[in-house]
């Protein structure tokens, strides 16, 4: 008998009919002979909703308050889909992070999980229960309710799937698995069989929003073998795991893009050393998250300094940098939330030279000016204008011949 860990996106549960169809599919697994435990996103646009309610009330809600609020949205989730368990013959019992022994550190709005302690989830397991665990949140050390960031439901059902020694964490969402560019923007990108945990942590750095980061992570480190597919058909998925030897790797996995994050550019910055590090730990003491980081050339003794950092960092953003540019002896700040980076992803890259100039050339060959580089073995990342992306990816896309059945 195997033991699989099934995540359900907010679209896969949006609606009590799709709630049913949820429980059908979950049905079938058990039914196969398999132990299932189930992980649940809220329905819909829920967290949107309530997130919009709570700042409408204020632009900075109280932190703790809305870890609160916010998990709201999958206890609902979970109650209902165990309900339809149970309606359709099988035993059901839903539980929430805390109750699934997910503890997490004290961070509120993005916490790490610092332990798992899946007995209650085994019991239920081991007496035949379908189980249902409310994704994205969890409890912290200082015994406070606390969520995972956005996308946490994935990081929850690695966590417990590698907690509980499951053959493998099936991730259902409303796409057919991991493609070569975002279909809506190349409508004949084509599915990718099988990826790497390094690429698929690359691409989910770059923009790649079918699974979040850091539950990439938390598979690659416990070995946890991930499987995306669509909630809406039966068609095989996009296997994530680790490569296998002696397979050839394909020189580019896929183009991801991203335009959630600005640009930040600190001016007149004194070059000299030590300045950059106290820049640096003051926005990370803060809590934010930075990207991509560049150097211009000294004049004069200084430089300017520009970096990128998640748009949703901003107001939090806005109120360290006064500190930064008065610590550091700045002239001042700028701040440009018109832009996108586009990334090549690709495992077969580190032997292949010339792809950054391909990738370069495409891009110029579309008049696309390039105002950022970053690069790791297996990625090549550009920012870009926003009004650009689409451009950039269908042009990258193209050159390196990724279409479907090319």
């Amino acid at each position: 008998m195997a033991l699989i860990v099934q995540k359900y996106g907010g679209t896969s549960v949006g609606s009590t009919e799709r709630i049913r169809e949820v429980a059908g599919r979950v049905v079938r697994t058990a039914e196969a002979g398999n132990s299932v435990v189930v992980v649940v996103s809220a329905m819909g646009r829920t967290t949107d909703d309530l997130l919009a309610m709570a700042q409408e009330l204020t632009p900075l809600p109280n932190a703790r308050e809305m870890d609160l609020l916010l998990t709201a949205g999958e206890r609902i989730a979970m109650s209902l889909l165990a309900i339809a368990i149970n309606a359709a013959g099988h035993r059901a019992a839903s539980y929430t992070g805390s109750q699934a022994g997910i503890i997490t550190d004290t961070e509120h709005g993005k916490a790490k999980i610092v332990d798992v302690r899946p007995g209650r989830i085994q019991q239920a397991v081991d007496e035949g229960s379908i189980v249902i665990v409310a994704g994205f949140g969890g409890v912290s050390t200082a015994y406070d309710v606390t969520t995972l960031g956005r996308g946490g439901s994935d990081t929850t059902a690695v966590a417990l799937a590698a907690a509980l020694g499951a053959d493998a964490c099936e991730i259902y969402t409303d796409v057919d698995g991991v493609f070569s560019a975002d279909p809506r923007i190349v409508p004949a990108a084509r599915k990718l069989p099988q990826v790497t945990y390094e690429e698929m942590l690359e691409m989910a750095a770059s923009g790649a929003k079918v699974l979040q980061l850091r539950s990439v992570e938390y598979a690659r480190r416990h070995g946890v073998p991930l499987m995306v597919r669509s909630s809406f058909n039966d068609t095989e998925g996009t296997w994530v795991k680790d490569e296998e030897e002696g397979m050839e790797q394909a020189l580019i996995s896929g183009v991801a893009h991203d335009d959630s994050e600005a640009k930040v550019t600190i001016v007149d910055v004194p070059d000299k050393p030590g300045v950059a590090a106290r820049i640096f730990r003051d926005i990370a003491d803060d809590g934010v998250n930075v990207d991509m980081i560049v150097q211009n050339v000294s004049h004069d003794g200084q430089t300017d300094m520009s970096f990128t950092a998640p748009k949703a960092d901003l107001p939090r953003l806005g109120e360290v940098m006064a500190r930064v540019i008065a610590d550091s002896g700045s002239a001042r700040y700028e701040i440009d939330d018109n832009i996108a980076k586009v990334s090549l992803v690709g495992a077969g890259m580190k032997s292949h030279p010339g792809v950054a100039a391909d990738m370069f050339e495409a891009l110029a060959d579309e008049g696309i000016n390039i105002e950022m580089i970053s690069t790791s073995s297996i990625r090549i990342s550009c920012v870009i204008r926003a009004a650009d992306t689409a451009r950039a990816v269908q042009a990258i896309h193209a050159k390196f011949k990724l279409n479907g059945g090319s």
